[in-house]
């Protein structure tokens, strides 16, 4: 004889089914919210807001030369550049940023922070500002400006030490991907600038991976 069903049966297993799905709806729903947390980077002004201490705050004067005040919405990237003024110190390049305001050379230019030859860091304009450093990439992107010791335009062991800090510590706060993320002045526009490390590529590579062994460094040390 075949075996009869039993409805009870059946009825049990549909609930358990329908009891699984949605589980796996609820798991899904959730993991997504975390991904979507996640990856939501925050906001110019949420970094700005715990800045490290090694940063110094000298901001610009406002003007339309160095400091529109123009607002930086999303941060896409970091741009490194160099100063081109061999054994040049922070404080000099910021009153030199600060000059301009008065509008008598004509010229444009700033940046978020100058790292100087002893690794001292100083911020000229808020991360909710844009700063006119980078070109086509002034609108999504914050600025350094790196201090060196002489013509070769290669950073110096404090200012490369400090670079690669305040790197990992901007891409870990924006959740930026240091290899991919961290890019030169000469990757927007051509410009040879940071003239060393447009020069030896390679020179560039390590940096970018002692930028990414930093950001490991600090998750670690944050976890």
């Amino acid at each position: 004889m075949g075996r009869r069903d039993d409805p009870q049966t059946d009825e049990r297993l549909k609930f358990l089914l329908l009891c699984a799905v949605l589980a796996l709806l609820t798991v899904a729903v959730i993991l997504t919210a975390a991904v979507r947390l996640y990856l939501r980077r925050p906001s110019p002004a949420e970094v700005e807001a715990k800045l490290p201490s090694y940063v110094t705050r000298d901001l610009l004067d406002e003007n339309e030369w160095s400091r529109p005040g123009e607002p930086l919405k999303r941060v896409n990237a970091i741009v490194l550049h160099y100063v081109g003024n061999p054994g040049t110190t922070a404080q000099a390049n910021r009153n030199y940023f600060n000059s301009l305001a008065d509008g008598a050379l004509e010229i444009y230019a700033s940046s978020h922070f100058i790292v100087g030859l002893e690794g001292e860091v100083l911020q000229c304009v808020p991360l909710t500002e844009i700063a006119y450093a980078s070109n086509s990439r002034n609108g999504d992107t914050v600025s350094i400006e790196v201090c060196h010791p002489d013509e070769t335009g290669e950073y110096g062991p404090a200012a490369y030490r400090r670079v690669a800090e305040l790197t990992a510590w901007l891409c870990r706060e924006f959740r930026l991907d240091p290899v991919r993320d961290v890019i030169r002045h000469y990757d927007v526009s051509g410009k040879p600038c940071p003239l060393y490390y447009v020069d030896h590529p390679d020179a560039w590579e390590r940096l970018l991976a002692d930028v990414a062994a930093e950001l490991a460094r600090q998750e670690e040390t944050e976890s």
